[in-house]
């Protein structure tokens, strides 16, 4: 029999290899989910929770967000507890939209 950490259902997964470019940008192109990324890519792998950014949504509409973002394939999250934290896949993201994320992650731009 397998243990459970958590009552809900683990989120599923894209992997880069499998996204369009056009996915990628849409993902991208919103304010809220680069704030996100932006976040993340200055965290440690897997210490950050869905709770712990600073973005002016409510918790449905973050969620949103992160479903956006692991179906274009630049998150992964795992329950860990009662959390869910986070971790950017950008090596694999950067193997399949090279300068991508730099491009987004600059902070020299508009």
């Amino acid at each position: 029999m397998s243990e459970r950490t958590s009552h809900r259902a683990a989120p599923e997964h894209t992997h880069p290899d499998e996204v369009p470019i056009l996915t990628a940008l849409a993902a991208l192109a919103d304010p809220v989910r680069i704030t996100l990324v932006r976040e993340l890519a200055g965290s440690a792998v897997w210490t950050r929770s869905c709770g712990s950014f600073d973005v002016p949504v409510g918790k449905a509409a973050l969620s949103h967000h992160f479903t956006v973002l692991r179906g274009a394939g630049l998150v992964e999250q795992r329950d860990e507890g009662p959390k869910r934290v986070n971790r950017l896949r950008r090596e694999e993201f950067d193997t399949r939209f090279p300068g991508l994320l730099a491009l987004v992650l600059r902070t020299d731009g508009p």
